[in-house]
């Protein structure tokens, strides 16, 4: 079974606490993508955990957890994160960590670059979380950056990359910033590098054995189908593919076929940075549902803006994934309303519309709000579909239908078993 774990919306849907769950089932768990720009929050038995670069399934005992070669890794942040899980009891090593020998490695000078940029553009900026991902990913497709399995050859990676700094300082110096020295990347690398070297291998050969011994494996992806590079509300996008069917490219196994897509929304909206977001809500509105949600970053710690639920982006999201079941997470968070606000349609220029758009036209589309009446109770402790009240029921089938994918689980609490079977 190979199934990926994927965002529906704008990230932030809770697919790591989902990956945390459904991960007791597989053998294998793999990131296919991005950096440590976001953030899965994850809470069970041991405690609540950030995650911006290992996979979710690193907390369970008998899983290995691969780091793909489509993504990019800050080796600073990456020790820095093993670290601090070790040292809340999660064991780490070469039995449960394996890292892509091609995976790309984000060095300081990406994040210095990131932040210069966003600095530029002032009121114009992307919304980046300022950690070197669009620089690292723009170096990688042209073809200038160092990779994981460079680190085992100290003398070629030397000289490789001063050719790379002396054109990299050419932009870094037009900016007015000075320039960087070769050998303090090259001791950052060391520093950083030289603990993680038994984790890297061919992550390709490892799956290939893999899929041949019919193992169950997971991709998890990060961020939403919204932040695709290709797909999403571009340029206010991530610089990675988040899409599904990117996942066996990403994590080493190009030639593997998904046999399930489980794509995470929640029940309600949310969006951390920059680019049109149709169902904003604003003032108290917006505060009651954020601070209800605890919708700040997991990366960042900045606040999310936040919105009712989006039909016409979920409906979207749900088909480019190809999604073949969803689960809804937080309905738990809307017991406080007596009226569920949910977006059926964008008015754009006196029009509405089903279909999603992007671009300027995305700019220009407002919200037509239908609002189903609240549940206002507790629904934390329910684990049957018949346990949640009258109007909870509706409010998911609603969605279900209008989204046009089976909803299989929803999610009514923080916990690892906080959670529904629905279907």
């Amino acid at each position: 079974m190979l199934t990926a774990i994927v965002g529906i919306n704008w990230g932030d849907e809770g697919k790591g606490r989902m990956v945390d769950l459904l991960s007791s089932d597989y053998d294998i768990i793999v990131r296919y993508q991005g950096g440590n720009n976001a953030g899965h929050t994850v809470v069970n038995n041991k405690g609540r955990f950030i995650l911006n670069l290992l996979p979710s399934g690193i907390l369970r005992e008998n899983t290995v957890n691969v780091m793909g070669p489509g993504m990019v890794i800050d080796l600073e942040h990456l020790c820095g994160e093993i670290e601090n899980l070790r040292s809340k009891g999660i064991k780490i090593s070469k039995d449960n960590l394996i890292i892509s020998d091609k995976a790309t490695i984000c060095l300081p000078y990406h994040r210095l670059l990131d932040n210069l940029e966003e600095d530029r553009l002032k009121d114009k900026k992307f919304g980046s979380t300022r950690r070197g991902i669009a620089p690292v990913y723009g170096d990688k497709y042209m073809k200038k950056t160092i990779r994981m399995g460079e680190l085992a050859n100290p003398v070629t990676l030397n000289n490789r990359l001063a050719s790379i700094v002396e054109w990299k300082n050419l932009l870094i110096q037009s900016y007015g910033s000075a320039p960087i020295d070769a050998a303090e990347i090259f001791e950052w690398l060391s520093k950083y590098g030289n603990p993680l070297k038994e984790y890297i291998t061919d992550t390709s050969i490892f799956f290939n054995a893999a899929v041949n011994a019919n193992k169950r494996i997971m991709f998890e992806a990060q961020l939403g189908a919204l932040r695709d590079i290709d797909y999403g509300i571009f340029p206010y996008t991530s610089s990675s593919s988040t899409i599904a069917a990117y996942a066996p490219i990403g994590a080493g196994a190009p030639y593997a076929k998904l046999d399930e897509v489980v794509g995470i929304m929640k029940a309600y909206s949310s969006c951390v940075g920059e680019g049109p977001f149709v169902v904003e809500m604003s003032g108290q509105e917006a505060t009651a549902l954020r601070e209800a949600g605890g919708e700040y970053g997991a990366a960042t710690g900045r606040p999310r803006r936040v919105g009712a639920f989006d039909v016409v982006a979920s409906r979207y999201g749900a088909r480019v994934q190809g999604a073949t079941s969803l689960a809804l997470t937080k309905l738990d968070v809307l017991a406080y309303m007596d009226k569920i606000p949910v977006c059926t349609a964008y008015e754009i220029d006196g029009k509405q519309t089903v279909d999603f758009v992007t671009g300027e036209t995305l700019d220009a589309a407002k919200p037509v709000i239908r609002y189903f009446d609240g549940f206002k109770c507790d629904i934390s402790k329910c684990r049957k579909k018949s346990d949640l009240p009258v109007n909870a029921l509706k409010y998911i089938e609603y969605i279900q239908k209008a989204v046009g994918t089976r909803i299989k689980y929803v999610s009514v609490g923080p916990e690892r078993d906080d959670y529904i079977l629905f279907d």
